[in-house]
């Protein structure tokens, strides 16, 4: 089998095992299972589908860093629950999802599945760190849009999309970007800049949607190469768009950087996180193996300890 590193946007698979699988799945003291049992049965099946060798559950150290904050107030304060002074804000997450959060992380533990975080510095910075001259082909697994910008088939790293389910995963490659954007993956972040984004406090560029966007990165080719434009009088560039791209100077100064995903992060490596997947064995697997009956966590397990068990 050829090596092949996936990398789990972590937070956005458990939220979609939380809210995709019944929460009557619970211990015996009341505490809900589904996102555990949702979570290791995404795994497991990924795995197997398409191959992967090497494993790392992407964490979200600070889901909202400070330097994005300072950038842009707007980012992501609509899902904000509590302002933390000394660290990361309180995002809102439901009681019942926040109850398995430790749960997962045991579970991930036992299994020997690497998890990586990065002080002040959200999943996504993480995955891009990794993504980026990787030394094998890669798999970023997550149902977030933004990382569409680190899609590039000549670095061999594709998306593999979650948003319409598991049943309906998309592989996500520099084609079906252009397909579905009319832009080219390196042209996302730009493109998602100038469209904007209510789920992550993103308010775009006013009177600029995603055909508008499109058509401009389409003529210019970059944010930049648009503003120089704009800044232009003899460039061609319609007066109305001008005016726009002008009115929203303070945002587009700020919001590239807040949008781009961090690429250069101090990650260890996989070698050092011990990322390529084995068999569970010994005391580690019998801990596992006993958590089924005491977390009701169903076949779950059994089902993630094959997909392990096939790796060797």
């Amino acid at each position: 089998m050829p090596d092949c590193l996936m990398l789990l946007d972590t937070a956005s698979l458990y939220f979609r095992a939380f809210y995709g699988v019944p929460d009557t799945l619970r211990r015996a003291d009341g505490t809900p299972v589904n996102a555990v049992r949702g979570l290791l049965d995404m795994i497991a099946r990924l795995v197997t589908e398409f191959g992967a060798t090497h494993l790392v559950a992407c964490w979200d150290d600070d889901w909202r860093p400070q330097w994005r904050v300072d950038l842009l107030p707007s980012y992501k304060a609509h899902r904000v629950a509590e302002v933390v002074e000394a660290g990361p804000d309180v995002e809102v997450v439901p009681d019942p999802l926040e109850a398995q959060i430790p749960m997962i992380l045991r579970t991930l533990g036992l299994a020997g599945v690497a998890v990586v975080g990065a002080a002040q510095h959200e999943a996504d910075d993480v995955i891009g760190s990794y993504a980026t001259g990787a030394p094998m082909p890669v798999d970023v697994v997550t149902g977030d849009r933004d990382l569409f910008q680190l899609v590039s088939d000549s670095d061999g790293v594709r998306v593999i999309y979650t948003a319409r389910g598991m049943k309906n995963l998309e592989l996500v490659t520099d084609a079906v970007v252009v397909s579905k954007y009319r832009v080219l993956p390196e042209q996302y972040a730009d493109f998602a800049t100038l469209r904007g984004d209510a789920s992550d406090g993103l308010p775009g560029v006013a009177g600029v949607g995603e055909k508008t966007a499109a058509t401009l990165l389409g003529q210019y080719g970059t944010l930049d190469a648009l503003r120089a434009a704009a800044a232009d009088a003899a460039s061609g560039l319609s007066g109305s768009v001008r005016l726009k791209i002008e009115a929203a100077a303070d945002y587009l100064d700020v919001a590239p950087t807040v949008v781009k995903v961090v690429r250069d992060l101090p990650v260890p490596s996989i070698d050092e996180i011990g990322a390529r997947l084995a068999p569970v064995a010994g005391e580690a697997r019998a801990e596992l193996e006993a958590l089924v009956g005491e977390w009701n966590l169903g076949g779950s397990v059994g089902r993630l300890l094959e997909a392990l068990d096939r790796t060797e």
